[in-house]
């Protein structure tokens, strides 16, 4: 489980990276939002430059969500964003779309979440249309993170994780084949 001032002083950077440009963004702000002191942003990711490449990284994302055979690849992502969003507070994708706004920085995020993201799936995919279907693949898994988020106790949020693998993984698995 990730460290609760860790998760609060992430979740304040990705809202301050998506909102502001880069150098707009401050460790104090960070850590004013994030109700920790800057000392222990430096601490824990060393610079602003640091952070914003842990803010833009997805590697960890992919790495968990591909973690199981083509098979039982659709189940194991969902279960593997919903039981990580509520064991950790904090979600794997999401923070892409908050990237969605011109800019450098923001440019970058996207460029990693597809370089690492979508193109994992798309290199784990045989098949015709790999690529549209790996884009397909994280649209859906983006869109059930977006439903947890924003229906926090909601029907998505508060359902068992199985039943939500049940309803929601086999359109993802359609697409893996």
């Amino acid at each position: 489980m990730i460290d609760p001032g860790r998760t609060a002083i992430l979740r304040a950077a990705r809202r301050a990276f998506a909102l502001q440009p880069y150098a707009a963004v401050t460790l104090r702000g960070i850590a004013s939002e994030a109700n920790v002191s800057a000392a222990l942003i430096v601490k824990h990711f060393g610079s602003k430059e640091a952070l914003f490449e842990r803010v833009a990284d997805f590697s960890e994302a992919a790495e968990l969500l591909l973690a199981a055979p083509d098979a039982e690849l659709g189940a194991h992502a969902v279960r593997t964003a919903v039981t990580y969003r509520r064991d950790n507070n904090l979600d794997l994708l999401l923070r892409v779309v908050f990237a969605a706004g011109g800019g450098d920085e923001r440019a970058l995020i996207r460029e990693h979440f597809h370089d690492q993201v979508t193109r994992a799936f798309a290199n784990r995919l045989t098949g015709p249309d790999a690529d549209l279907r790996a884009e397909l693949i994280t649209a859906h898994l983006l869109g059930l993170s977006a439903a947890m988020a924003i229906e926090r106790t909601g029907p998505a949020a508060s359902a068992e994780a199985e039943q939500i693998v049940a309803l929601y993984s086999p359109g993802i698995q359609a697409l893996i084949y």
